[in-house]
């Protein structure tokens, strides 16, 4: 069969490539063609456009962005129409990927859902679109089976894929060595996004707070999406850096300060106490505040349903608090158990599925059942 997949994140190329391996596996005919990254390109097919030149964060910003966006969908568009697959595989990136399913549905192409977008988060009224232009719908978070139940649309859950990918990680045991980490000092471990536009509001105050905390490493989670020389200012004082090795780092961190999103996961995942941060424009955080429908913005306390790590968000995020928040962090042994203690519910809820592999042969199944039945 044939696969169009768009993912236009570096957590969607993540989460799409292990599930593009486990449609080779289970379908040795399967041909690949996509929008996305570099590890969904090292398993294979055709890598049309990369993500990077996808990825804004924001509403503002997104508006601002809306000509390049058209010419993108249009692009996409007309590659799809040459390709003619038998399925188009979106992967969360809602803003792009929910016109691309108007588009496809229009056009007779049968669509599937790979990780939803945050629907729940915000506009909830987009359940009807979705319902009525999504073929079969794959969620990884537990409470959004129950969410589209309310709105009477069946979805598939599969487990979390970032729990999988934990699960099976194994350190580099020459992790340290090679960034030149001393092994008696303890790390802490600071996660400011993969995006340029939030890590320019995030790094330097996330780094602020290191004077008052000498006796430890800081390390930062860097991307290599992102030009080397981006990050060369932020090399000072005994900062390190290290690309692409955010488990390596998280596996042996004493704290982390963690920008809200997928890593708030990773980093509960492996057990590491951490506080979440975010900032944006002023603008899309009054819009944002206007319409977003949930209590929390860290994944760890919407599975979990209640606050089991500390959000300083907006004007909240300072170094002053996040200096408080560390040091707890750091120091006080009955807050550190208490928030492992959330942890070990968290994994309970997300259990352990292999998402990818679930959601690979159920796919297969629903492409098989709709040749059947022609």
């Amino acid at each position: 069969m044939k696969y169009y997949l768009i993912a236009g994140e570096r957590s969607g190329d993540t989460h799409a490539a292990h599930l593009l391996r486990e449609l080779k596996s289970q379908d040795p005919g399967a041909d690949f063609r996509y929008w996305g990254g570099d590890q969904m390109e090292a398993e294979g097919g055709h890598l049309v456009r990369h993500y990077r030149e996808l990825a804004v964060m924001g509403f503002w910003e997104t508006a601002t962005s809306l000509l390049k966006f058209r010419g993108f969908l249009k692009q996409c568009q007309a590659d799809i129409l040459a390709y003619r697959p038998d399925v188009l595989i979106l992967v969360d990136y809602g803003g792009f990927n929910l016109r691309m399913a108007a588009w496809a549905k229009a056009h007779g192409i049968r669509v599937f859902y790979y990780i939803s977008p945050k629907i729940w988060a915000w506009n909830q009224s987009r359940v009807e679109k979705i319902k009525a232009l999504v073929d079969k719908m794959f969620v990884i978070l537990p409470f959004e089976s129950e969410f589209y139940q309310r709105f009477e649309y069946k979805v598939d859950y599969i487990g979390n894929p970032t729990a999988d990918e934990v699960a099976a990680f194994q350190q580099d045991p020459n992790f340290m060595a090679q960034h030149g980490l001393d092994p008696e000092r303890k790390i802490i471990a600071v996660l400011p996004g993969s995006r340029k536009q939030e890590i320019e509001e995030m790094l330097h105050e996330m780094l602020a707070v290191l004077p008052a905390f000498q006796d430890y490493q800081f390390v930062v989670a860097a991307v290599s999406n992102l030009d080397r020389a981006y990050y060369a200012h932020f090399e000072r004082n005994g900062i390190k850096l290290v690309f692409d090795q955010a488990y390596d780092l998280l596996s042996r961190a004493s704290a982390a300060l963690v920008t809200s999103g997928t890593a708030t996961l990773e980093t509960a995942l492996f057990g590491v106490p951490q506080v979440v941060c975010y900032r944006t424009s002023g603008l899309t955080y009054m819009i944002g505040k206007a319409v977003i429908k949930v209590p929390y913005i860290s994944l760890v306390n919407l599975i979990v349903g209640r606050t089991v790590v500390e959000e300083f968000i907006q004007g909240d995020f300072t170094a002053r608090n996040l200096l408080d928040e560390l040091k707890r962090l750091l120091t006080d042994e009955a807050y550190i158990a208490k928030q492992k203690a959330g942890y070990a519910e968290l994994r309970e809820k997300l259990g352990q599925h292999n998402a990818a592999r679930q959601a690979a042969a159920l796919m297969i199944n629903y492409l098989g059942e709709k040749q059947a039945a022609a």
